[in-house]
């Protein structure tokens, strides 16, 4: 039994399907949003995440590796209690479970614990208590982070994922947290146009604020490929972006492109509340990544755009 918690939101839910796709039947997710949209195509068991820790008694001869993809992953959520039991201490359960049942684990970080990012974008273990985190969340992936590196009892093979900018299907739920893409859509089709943040920092101009961003389907092929290989000499905290830093400007004109429609930007002020926190670049370092799995080709942006506008957003079931 393959357990996905979290299997009913965004990565997760394309992740359940990509398993599904490659032949894996026997999936249990795990998750507080119940059987929605995002499962829609998937055949597949289901536990609340409340109930978890207590149903696993009933199967847990049959879990063979954890993909802990749950967690809040809002920005913007201030309530530090609530991110210390949601995305500590709950994936502190997940790692310890996965090391007595001696199955791998794959879970979620966040490129968002690199802060504004001025001690770089590598995933070194050397280093990475020299991150500061610009908000909560990425504190709380942080602090986990951390702990996993300090355990002496781990499971046969683990590696936390340091997601950089992700955008595709299946985040339509995210509201404010979904990517560009979905919103630029949105605002096309209505408006004709796309706001743009304007830039409040040297060197970088009006919408040229760059970021790693990386389609959700290869996200899923890539945690699927490092499962499959997956042995102690591998474990680790892993970038997983492209490498490849692109401006918010890229993404809209591809987005337009994608649509067929002229180009429209305004450039419109950012709120006090994000101005203080905001990365103006971000771009993996994906150097360990390509030694644990070398040749794993990345959509462009261009590609992964279209795919997403053409295949999904454009469809009336836009669901993968």
């Amino acid at each position: 039994m393959i357990v996905v918690t979290g299997g009913s939101g965004f990565i997760g839910s394309v992740l359940v399907r990509e398993l599904f796709e490659q032949g894996h039947e026997d999936i249990l997710v795990v998750d507080r949003a119940g059987r929605n949209s995002n499962l829609s195509n998937c055949r597949c068991e289901y536990v609340d995440a409340d109930d978890f820790f207590e149903a696993e008694k009933s199967f847990r001869s049959r879990i063979t590796v954890i993909f802990h993809m749950g967690a809040c992953s809002s920005t913007t959520e201030r309530d530090e209690d609530y991110l210390r039991k949601n995305n500590i201490e709950y994936s502190q359960k997940i790692f310890q479970m996965a090391s007595d049942l001696n199955v791998p684990l794959i879970y979620a970080s966040s490129a968002a614990t690199y802060g504004d990012g001025e001690e770089g974008y590598s995933d070194d273990h050397a280093i990475i208590e020299r991150f500061r985190p610009l908000n909560p969340y990425g504190d709380s992936k942080q602090v986990f982070d951390l702990w996993v590196l300090e355990q002496k009892e781990v499971p046969p093979f683990w590696c936390g994922l340091k997601f950089f900018n992700v955008y595709g299907p299946n985040e339509y739920h995210k509201g404010e947290m979904r990517s560009l893409v979905h919103k630029a859509f949105g605002q096309i089709n209505e408006k004709g146009q796309v706001g743009l943040f304007k830039s409040y920092k040297k060197p970088f101009n009006d919408g040229e604020q760059l970021r790693d961003f990386i389609y959700v389907k290869d996200v899923a092929k890539a945690m699927i490929l490092m499962w499959k290989k997956g042995d102690l000499k591998y474990c680790g905290v892993y970038n997983l972006g492209t490498g490849q830093a692109r401006s918010f400007l890229d993404l809209v004109r591809a987005v337009f492109s994608s649509m067929g429609r002229e180009e429209k930007v305004r450039f419109i002020d950012m709120p006090k509340s994000i101005k203080g926190q905001y990365q103006y670049f971000t771009e993996a370092d994906m150097g360990k990544f390509e030694t644990f799995l070398p040749g794993f080709k990345f959509s462009s942006l261009e590609d992964g755009v279209n795919d997403y506008v053409t295949n999904y957003l454009s469809k009336e079931n836009p669901y993968y």
